[in-house]
């Protein structure tokens, strides 16, 4: 028996925190996908994103790894260890790396309105099917967007989510979830230095046994 491909969506962000809500779209995406595995993919610097504020890079992944603990979700500094920046580089090289997995790539509403920004995006496009998910407050203008325009005609029914694997590329479908108004804006806004409890290594953060 032929044994079916690793089914792995990819949710890239700076996840600065990572939080709930992250967690909550990601197993309501393995369903929706019947995915093997969620990967956060960590990244060491978002281009369309300011450096003030960001978090180190250690952080946000301890971060993710504490959100994401007891699930089929895999947060990973990937990006980082391949030197890649843009998302099209970095699906590119995972591709190349792990030939016996199928990739999809899984964003926000939100991203969807900017998408026409990022580099290569068609690109993006042509290599890996896009699952886009709603976020209340995004979904009008993301529909509206230059990229959506060009996205549309590629368009898959959600009914038909799990067969993504059968389609080619470039195809894109929009889930819709339970609404989660978690947002790591409103995180950090309410504890600016949130990354401080995962700033020391475990060793040092545990009790001393010595006198």
């Amino acid at each position: 028996m032929t044994r079916r491909p690793h089914r792995i969506g990819l949710l890239g962000g700076s996840f600065n925190p990572a939080h709930g809500g992250h967690r909550a779209i990601s197993l309501a995406a393995i369903e929706a996908l019947d995915l093997d595995e969620m990967w956060w993919l960590v990244s060491p610097g978002n281009p369309l994103k300011p450096a003030a504020g960001m978090a180190p890079l250690a952080a946000r992944l301890a971060s993710a790894r504490h959100v994401a603990r007891a699930a089929r979700i895999r947060p990973t500094d990937i990006e980082a260890r391949l030197g890649t920046r843009y998302t099209v580089d970095t699906l590119a090289a995972l591709v190349r790396r792990y030939p016996r997995h199928r990739f999809l790539w899984v964003m926000g509403a939100d991203n969807l309105g900017q998408f026409h920004r990022w580099r290569e995006w068609r690109r993006i496009a042509h290599t890996v099917p896009i699952a886009v998910i709603a976020r209340p407050g995004y979904d009008a203008a993301a529909r509206a967007a230059p990229a959506m325009g060009w996205l549309r005609r590629f368009q898959r029914p959600a009914r038909q989510a799990k067969n993504w694997t059968e389609w080619s590329v470039p195809a894109l479908v929009l889930l819709r979830f339970r609404p989660d108004p978690r947002s790591a804006t409103q995180l950090r806004a309410a504890n600016p230095a949130w990354h401080q409890r995962y700033a020391l290594p475990i060793s040092a953060a545990k009790p001393s046994t010595q006198e």
